[in-house]
């Protein structure tokens, strides 16, 4: 008995102990919003292994594992290319309308501050995850038709030339943006 009433004890702290450590935050975040976000978050990224099962299961039986390893090889990839340079291409301040600067290379300046309602960290994270099933998304269409290092050079090139940009343009402040996409 001892050990259950530990357990729903510290599970209470560890419910309570966000908006104690939030509480000296500006008054601009929203734990409500935060939680909803980062549940968003989750359940985004959950799709991404979701559509590897579903592509392994629409592949040649020699194909499956190797189309799965695509969906997650796209987790560790873009979230790496995410982190060190695309957030800053996406969100950072206009570059003539067409792409953000640089000035949250490596996620420099991102951290517990407000980005609307919820901390810039917790939105950087949202906006990774779509990201990621973009191109786990696209994973699909190459299945048993592309190499392994061509699909990670596509990664690479995609979420940099392709994927960062037109988020800008729509969602970072971009000329989209302005005509009210």
């Amino acid at each position: 008995m001892t050990r259950l009433k530990t357990l729903l004890l510290s599970m209470l702290v560890l419910l309570i102990l966000p908006s104690i450590a939030w509480a000296d935050e500006a008054a601009a975040i929203d734990t409500g919003d935060t939680t909803f976000i980062i549940i968003c978050a989750a359940l985004v990224m959950i799709m991404t292994p979701g559509l590897a099962l579903f592509y392994g299961g629409m592949v040649r039986r020699k194909n499956v594992l190797s189309t799965i390893m695509l969906s997650f090889i796209t987790i560790c990839v873009v979230s790496i290319i995410w982190a060190l340079y695309g957030y800053s291409l996406a969100f950072g301040t206009d570059i003539k309308s067409i792409v953000g600067g640089l000035e949250y290379v490596g996620l420099q300046g991102v951290g517990q501050e407000p980005s609307g309602t919820i901390p810039h960290f917790i939105f950087m994270a949202f906006q990774m995850m779509f990201a990621l099933i973009t191109v786990a998304i696209i994973s699909g269409s190459i299945a048993e038709r592309m190499k392994f290092p061509a699909f990670i050079a596509f990664i690479v090139l995609w979420v940099t030339i392709v994927y960062s940009p037109l988020c800008h343009w729509v969602w970072g402040g971009g000329w989209l943006m302005e005509l009210g996409a």
